[in-house]
C-alpha cells in the first residue's frame, strides 16, 4: 500500500530506494510509521520524489487505515472490491490508479489498474481515443476479461513491460513492438 502512494509520479526502483530506507529504519508497520514525524518519514521517502505531498499523502493513508482497520490488512480485506474503491478514493491523495493498485495487489481482489502505459498502448492501437476517462478504459478489461485477480496482476505487468521496453511516449519502437500485428 506504501508502495502504490510512493510510485506516484514516479518510477518503481525510485520508490524501492524510499521503501528500504523505511525498512531499514524498521518502520515498515503501520502504527512505527505513523508515529515518526512528517518531517521524518519525508527524510526517509526523498527518493520517491515529491516527498512532501507524498509524506502528507502516507500520513493521510495510515491516519484512515489505523483507525477503521487498526492497521489489518486483513480487516481491509473484508470489504468487497467497490466498498474499498470508494474508501481509498475518499482519502486525500489517494487517486484512482493508487487506488487499485491497493485493492489489486495488496488486497488480492479483481480490478484493472489503468496507468499512462496501458493508455498510451491502448490509444497507439486505436483503441480508445488519447486522454479518454479512467473508468472507460477499465470497463473495457472489466468487460472482456474475466475477473481474477492473477490475470489481472499479469497483464497489467505485461502492458507495463511493452510500455517500459518499446511503447516510449517520445520515439516508440513501434517496428519491434510485439504487439505490432495486432
Amino acid at each position: 500500500m506504501i508502495g502504490a502512494i510512493l510510485t506516484q509520479n514516479t518510477n518503481w526502483k525510485n520508490v524501492e530506494k524510499a521503501i528500504s530506507n523505511i525498512k531499514n529504519e524498521g518502520l515498515l508497520d503501520p502504527f512505527k510509521l505513523n508515529s515518526i514525524s512528517k518531517k521524518e518519514l519525508e527524510i526517509l521517502i526523498m527518493p520517491s520524489g515529491f516527498y512532501r505531498l507524498k509524506a502528507e499523502r502516507l500520513k493521510n493513508f495510515l491516519e484512515y487505515f489505523i483507525k477503521d482497520f487498526n492497521g489489518s490488512v486483513e480487516k481491509m480485506k473484508k470489504l468487497n472490491r467497490d466498498e474499498l474503491r470508494d474508501y481509498l478514493l475518499s482519502i486525500k491523495g489517494i487517486g484512482k490508479e493508487t487506488a487499485d493498485s491497493i485493492i489489486l495487489y495488496a488486497l488480492n481482489k479483481a480490478i484493472f489498474v489503468v496507468d499512462a502505459y496501458t493508455q498510451r498502448i491502448l490509444s497507439r492501437h486505436n483503441l480508445i481515443k488519447l486522454g479518454e476517462d479512467y473508468d472507460v478504459i477499465q470497463s473495457i478489461f472489466h468487460k472482456t476479461l474475466p475477473e481474477n485477480v492473477k490475470l489481472f496482476n499479469e497483464y497489467h505487468a505485461l502492458l507495463v513491460k511493452i510500455g517500459k521496453e518499446f511503447c516510449f511516449r517520445k520515439f516508440p519502437l513501434c517496428d519491434k513492438c510485439p504487439l505490432k500485428h495486432i
